[in-house]
């Protein structure tokens, strides 16, 4: 079972009887990635896949859809952080979150309300950082000028 990220935290949703155990991973070292034999046959892969499917189909849309929104917001936040920031590319995340969080207005739960924080967070660093770079250049162009 996967686990959905939230800034709230990880969630393990529950599936049918599963009792919401929390995922079980291999102990580290325990097997051997280079290894052919480790890898999964075609027919336990399409088992993983249709339980992995099982599960999806037993977690609500609204988990769903707000976790992609992190998604976009963990993208959009990426592309800030860039030195020089990715303006073009953080603008087009920050975007799309805010379409969608525009568009499913009341419809995300629980959710909903740190998305549109996240949101409001995301554009003001954005405005701030277009800000400086603005301002950088037009330091460099007047430095420019006073220099011929």
């Amino acid at each position: 079972m996967s686990s959905l990220w939230t800034p709230s935290g990880e969630h393990f949703p529950q599936g049918e009887g599963d009792g919401g155990a929390p995922p079980r991973f291999p102990p580290a070292g325990d097997t051997d990635v280079t290894d052919p034999s480790t890898e999964p046959s075609q027919a336990e892969a399409q088992a993983e896949v249709d339980a992995m499917r099982a599960q999806l189909a037993n977690t609500p849309a609204e988990v769903v859809v707000a976790n992609h929104c992190y998604g976009l917001f963990e993208l959009a936040a990426i592309y800030l952080s860039q030195t020089p920031p990715m303006l073009f590319q953080a603008r087009l995340a920050i975007d799309g979150l805010g379409y969608l969080l525009d568009g499913l207005r009341g419809r995300l739960g629980e959710a909903e309300p740190s998305l549109h924080e996240s949101l409001s967070q995301l554009r003001l660093a954005f405005v701030r950082l277009e800000g400086a770079e603005q301002s950088g250049a037009d330091n460099a162009a007047n430095t420019g000028q006073a220099s011929d």
